[in-house]
């Protein structure tokens, strides 16, 4: 998984183009060509895949039927193909600047756990993630996984907005 000897930066990133930015404000900053190969930190990225249960809003009494399961099979198929999706897109971003070799981590449940989760597991220094650009109220009623990792990740958390011109 790289060089094992320099500070992990992680990003985090979905199918939003929040975390798109995200990823390319990390590059700007952190990996520029010019300093390729001997870029400060290894690059690491997460992407968080929804459980499909949750996704249907089911819970453990409506699960057993047959055509349930049918159809958390095809939404876990879905998911999946989500997944490859966005992390092919990150990859072919990083790429673009000449950062190559970047692991891409796939972890299924909730977005905020996963993020506390991967920065134990891959001990990260810095975290990065999009912010939705949410109000105090969506943000409240929502949740926000920048907000969450910021208070419970044992990392720096960055956050990065996109401009209001970029949306």
């Amino acid at each position: 998984m790289g060089d094992q000897t320099k500070p992990i930066m992680m990003v985090a990133i979905d199918d939003s183009n929040h975390s798109y930015y995200a990823l390319e404000w990390a590059l700007d900053y952190f990996f520029p060509p010019f300093a390729a190969p001997n870029h400060t930190f290894q690059l690491v990225l997460i992407h968080a895949r929804p459980n499909p249960p949750s996704l249907l809003g089911l819970s453990g009494a409506g699960q057993g039927s047959a055509g349930s399961a049918h159809v958390i099979n095809l939404v876990e198929l879905d998911t999946k193909k989500r997944a490859q999706k966005v992390a092919d897109r990150a990859t072919s971003i990083c790429a673009k600047r000449e950062v190559n070799d970047v692991p891409v981590h796939v972890m299924q449940g909730d977005p905020r756990n996963v993020m506390t989760e991967a920065v134990e597991r891959f001990h990260p220094t810095i975290l990065v993630l999009g912010s939705r650009g949410y109000g105090a109220v969506k943000r409240a009623v929502l949740g926000s996984v920048s907000d969450y990792s910021a208070h419970h990740c044992s990392c720096t958390v960055m956050i990065v907005k996109m401009p209001k011109s970029k949306h």
